[in-house]
């Protein structure tokens, strides 16, 4: 009968070079360095016990011992010479370029683009406006200006306006007048000579002729002067209207307001086109843009005359400038959006709203602008499509190529610059792969 002694544990191996009733001892272990003897090793039911028994805390022994062989769970130290703002940051990254790579730097930076935005647009605004001051107005002057009470009445207009004005003698008044439908004066003074060369006799008078539709505010600062003026030199003055404005636009703020509404409206249509039509190709970006300008400029034109009956506007004349200062407003963007990507918007609104529309004569006649705004509007959309609607409807036979050449010049600018770099320009599709199929 076996010696139940003998048999071996289960999970232990037979020993042939043991001697029978020898219990196991520990075995050289060949990959131990030194061949040093192997741990014992309990029995595998002590060991199954062991591993079963819990402890104090309830946590089996097995855990115990592979919890402690686990390293503790701290953070990792920084790499040696790393940057000390690393520290906690995913992947030994800084905070800062982790936060330069999300949603919310972009996000900051419009913040405060947008803030920086709202004040330089109130105070471009608030300084045009807030107390238009005329600094050189070209006036004509007929008659005898070279007279003491001519001369005495000129000194103190311009005491009483703090400003210069610009004389232009023309022989005749009609002669004047013209010039003031051509928008190059802005108002007529006519002194006339006194019977007998008496002052003070019959004639001794001063006819000051203004032109509303030329500049409301400056019409109104020469009619309020004027007869204040005459009376403290001694010389009656009569004042006249030459270009009342239309009823329906008493401060002649209608054809600023239209083209504004066209120089804002082209510039988000064509954003909205880069957000919800980015698959465009670039011709056909710009023929949208076309379209959407034509259709654009009828629309503000009928609501204006035909819905509203605010200004009679000679209808295609102002269609076709609301139409081309929709589009070259457009391709403006459309330039910047080629040229600066996803920040186009920071120099469009600075040329087209913050500069542009101050400076555009619209709401503040040029002659009572800083000297500075007064001509670079001129050159701007803005100024040029004031300018151009404005000899339209008050002024139509006397309209003038520059304003349509400032505006065509824009647009043809902003296109040429789109289309030869139209490769930057993020939207437009690939083109279709070329079929492999065999040509029959």
């Amino acid at each position: 009968m076996d010696d139940p002694r003998e048999r071996p544990v289960p999970g232990e191996e037979a020993d042939p070079d043991r001697p029978a009733g020898t219990p196991a001892g520990p075995r050289a272990d060949p990959t131990t360095p030194g061949g040093g003897p192997e741990p014992p090793v309990p029995p595998a039911a002590d060991r199954r016990s062991a591993a079963a028994e819990p402890s104090a805390t309830g946590q089996p022994a097995a855990d115990r011992h592979s919890a402690a062989a686990r390293p503790p769970a701290t953070a990792r130290p920084p790499a040696a010479g790393a940057h000390p703002e690393a520290r906690g940051a995913p992947g030994g990254r800084s905070r800062w370029a982790v936060f330069k790579d999300s949603p919310f730097f972009p996000a900051a930076v419009l913040v405060v683009i947008l803030a920086a935005a709202a004040g330089l647009f109130a105070g471009s605004y608030t300084y045009v406006m807030a107390n238009p001051t005329p600094h050189h107005v070209p006036t004509a002057v007929v008659g005898a200006s070279d007279s003491p009470r001519g001369k005495a009445f000129v000194r103190g207009m311009e005491e009483a306006l703090d400003a210069s004005l610009e004389l232009r003698e023309y022989a005749t008044y009609a002669q004047a007048k013209r010039a003031v439908d051509e928008q190059r004066v802005f108002a007529v003074l006519y002194v006339h000579q006194p019977v007998g060369g008496r002052p003070g006799g019959a004639g001794d008078r001063v006819e000051l002729d203004v032109s509303g539709a030329s500049g409301a505010s400056v019409a109104e600062i020469f009619a309020t002067a004027g007869p204040r003026v005459g009376a403290r030199v001694g010389v009656p003055v009569t004042v006249r209207d030459l270009n009342p404005l239309q009823r329906g636009d008493p401060r002649g703020l209608a054809i600023f307001y239209i083209s504004l509404a066209a120089v804002i409206i082209g510039f988000v249509g064509a954003i909205q086109l880069s957000v919800h039509a980015r698959a465009l190709n670039p011709a056909e970006r710009i023929g949208f843009t076309a379209a959407y300008a034509l259709l654009g400029g009828f629309a503000i034109a009928a609501v204006v005359d035909w819905l509203l009956d605010a200004l009679h506007l000679p209808f295609v004349e102002s269609w076709l400038i609301l139409a081309l200062t929709l589009f070259a407003s457009g391709m403006v963007f459309t330039m910047f959006n080629t040229l600066f990507g996803r920040w186009a918007m920071l120099p469009t609104w600075g040329l087209m709203v913050l500069l542009g529309n101050p400076s555009s004569g619209g709401a503040v006649s040029w002659p009572l602008l800083p000297s500075v705004l007064g001509h670079i509007g001129r050159w701007l959309p803005p100024g040029a499509s004031v300018n151009a609607q404005h000899t339209a409807v008050y002024f139509g036979g006397h309209q003038h190529a520059f304003p349509f050449l400032v505006l065509a010049g824009w647009a043809v600018v902003a296109s040429t610059v789109f289309w030869v770099w139209r490769h930057r320009h993020p939207g437009g599709r690939a083109a279709p792969a070329p079929s492999d199929a065999p040509a029959a």
